[in-house]
């Protein structure tokens, strides 16, 4: 551990003069420094907003921390009371409750003493602040909203469907990497063209064949038209080359057949960019909102994305309900990047070799 933070806290101006600061270890803390909050910044921000109230979320300006107005019971009033820190004239300061506002001007009363109401200007209170983490907002749509169905949903929708994608385009990489036959450049030519056709362009012919082939309303109909990815046989396709034919010929010297050699040999090899494209493929069916809404019409089969949309009302939205699941949405796919992480730097390498 200490090599660890002598490594990360060395300078650069210890070598030139001694001591002291050189000016790039200043750029580089900097550079990293603002890096981290960049890249991590809104995370968090998200992760603390899941945990505010719907009264904390709407406070101006915002509070990255949990902060909500301490309230007390007072003899006489049904409802708690928020409480303030208010300046009275003598320039002393007391903890006050609020009665109610009337423009500018505040009525409270001491909550020891709630007989007289005292009226203190808004600009001279500050409200009296505790931290308080809304843990509700995570457990309620679990108990009063089918979120575990929605769950199980997009869980089987990212799974099959990723399973199915590796399947599929490792089996047209293979061809197109390592079968010469007439036309591969010109299907991989046209593989790589479909990139540039948004989806909005397919979208309603995609919808006449799922409707036809009676797909409407299925978890099926979500999967199986985004199986097959150009992404997915550029990148393995550009892996597998970087596999010495000769292994494949000597394989096949051995009498295996071209599925145990795809099987057995190819696929192995593969591995580090079948991780990437795993990665790839798991971020975009979990994070898949328009596809899912257009083929799915009963809730019951609503995936997450889908399902999230049901706390956006026309009148209301229920921002710390969002807010919430969608930090629950994002764990899977921070769990999956942890465990191939490795893979990426790797794969992403390989498909650059020729």
């Amino acid at each position: 551990m200490g090599k660890v933070a002598h490594f990360i806290l060395r300078r650069r101006g210890t070598h030139k003069s001694g001591n002291g600061w050189h000016w790039t270890d200043i750029f580089t803390w900097v550079w990293l420094i603002g890096g981290l909050i960049i890249m991590f910044g809104p995370a968090v921000w998200l992760v603390f907003s899941s945990l505010k109230t719907p009264a904390a979320l709407a406070e101006f300006p915002p509070s990255i921390l949990p902060y909500v107005t301490s309230q007390a019971a007072v003899e006489g009033y049904d409802k708690p009371l928020m409480l303030y820190d208010a300046k009275m004239p003598d320039g002393s300061t007391q903890v006050l409750a609020e009665v109610r506002r009337i423009g500018l001007v505040a009525q409270m009363v001491d909550p020891k003493a709630p007989g007289e109401i005292v009226k203190v200007n808004i600009n001279d209170r500050t409200p009296v602040r505790t931290m308080s983490f809304a843990t509700n907002n995570y457990t309620e749509p679990f108990v009063h909203f089918d979120f575990l169905r929605y769950l199980w949903n997009s869980v089987f929708v990212t799974v099959v469907a990723t399973v199915i994608t590796l399947v599929v385009n490792s089996m047209a990489a293979f061809a197109l990497s390592k079968y010469e036959f007439k036309g591969r450049s010109l299907a991989m030519l046209v593989i790589l063209a479909t990139l540039m056709v948004p989806l909005s362009v397919i979208m309603v012919p995609l919808y006449s064949i799922i409707s036809s082939l009676g797909l409407f309303n299925s978890l099926w109909g979500v999967i199986l038209p985004t199986v097959a990815t150009p992404t997915g046989v550029f990148i393995l396709r550009q892996y597998m080359l970087t596999i010495p034919d000769e292994l494949l010929d000597a394989a096949r010297m051995d009498k295996a057949s071209e599925w145990q050699i795809y099987w057995r040999i190819v696929l192995p090899l593969t591995a580090p960019a079948l991780a990437v494209l795993a990665i790839f493929s798991v971020v975009w069916r979990w994070n898949d909102f328009l596809w899912p809404l257009i083929v799915l019409s009963r809730r019951e089969l609503y995936t997450l994305q889908v399902g999230l949309s049901i706390y956006s009302g026309e009148l209301n939205v229920q921002w710390h309900f969002i807010l919430a699941m969608t930090v629950v949405t994002m764990i899977p796919v921070v769990l999956v990047f942890i465990f191939l992480q490795r893979f990426i730097t790797t794969g992403i390498a390989g498909t650059g070799l020729k």
